[in-house]
């Protein structure tokens, strides 16, 4: 097993794929787990893993989360996977047998699947993704989401040539409960820093569903790329208009 990497995992409600996910990472001597606010079985999945360290915790944004679940493991070098996400046995390999460079970071090129069809059009392709990192050099930075690694400037980023499977949505339920939540954090995460308006509102919403459904190829893929260019297009005009909603000042 390997003994230098810590695996970091954010949970929340993340049964329908956490067995898949842990059962990747059973060469991984050490998997860090910080849930906030499961309601379905996935403590009970994780605890029946040996190499799983469960802690749980309320929500306070996702970049501060992860590097609290960076703070719990036990080595400097730190794998971050999402629960969605399946690292293959090509990448667990790649990984577990890498000549690991303090000097380096390393970054993961990721298959989204949209109820486990891949889909490569809608914004979904071309998507890589910073995992791999020594802790004394990276951490994420503060955002609420779409959170990113904050690193010093002399580090180089090596791509993987293993890669992530990302069980992305299984229903269109999915796409809107994420859909609502991301657009309510990145209101409150812009408040008093971004200006909105309802104008702008629709202008992004138009716009994002022109690129994801028409110049990133979503028409290829039938109904999900109509449903996911759809809710691409719901997420750009909620997120501004709730941001315009918070900024009134004769908001309730």
């Amino acid at each position: 097993m390997a003994n230098n990497i810590s695996v970091t995992i954010l949970t929340k409600n993340s049964a329908d794929c956490l067995v898949e996910c842990l059962n990747a990472l059973d060469a991984f001597a050490e998997v860090v787990i910080i849930d906030n606010g499961s309601t379905d079985e996935t403590i009970s999945i994780a605890s029946g893993f040996k190499n799983v360290n469960l802690y749980e915790h309320s929500f306070i944004g996702f970049g501060p989360l992860k590097n609290i679940a960076v703070d719990k493991a036990s080595n400097d070098w730190i794998l971050s996977v999402d629960s969605d996400e399946i690292v293959t046995p090509e990448l667990a390999s790649e990984i577990l047998n890498l000549k690991l460079d303090c000097n380096r970071l390393y970054a993961i090129e990721r298959d989204n699947y949209y109820h486990r069809r891949l889909i490569r059009g809608c914004g979904w392709q071309n998507d890589t993704v910073e995992r791999l990192f020594n802790r004394k050099s990276t951490c994420f930075d503060g955002k609420l989401i779409h959170e990113g690694l904050e690193k010093k400037e002399s580090l180089k980023t090596e791509i993987l040539s293993g890669r992530l499977k990302h069980y992305t949505y299984d229903n269109a339920s999915q796409l809107i409960q994420k859909m609502q939540q991301y657009s309510s954090l990145w209101a409150e995460e812009h408040h008093g820093r971004r200006k909105s308006s309802p104008f702008k509102a629709l202008l992004y919403g138009m716009f994002t569903f022109l690129k994801s459904y028409i110049l990133k190829n979503g028409w290829l893929y039938g109904y999900e790329g109509l449903l996911i260019s759809i809710s691409n297009a719901n997420g750009a005009f909620y997120k501004y208009i709730k941001l315009y909603e918070a900024d009134r000042p004769d908001r309730l």
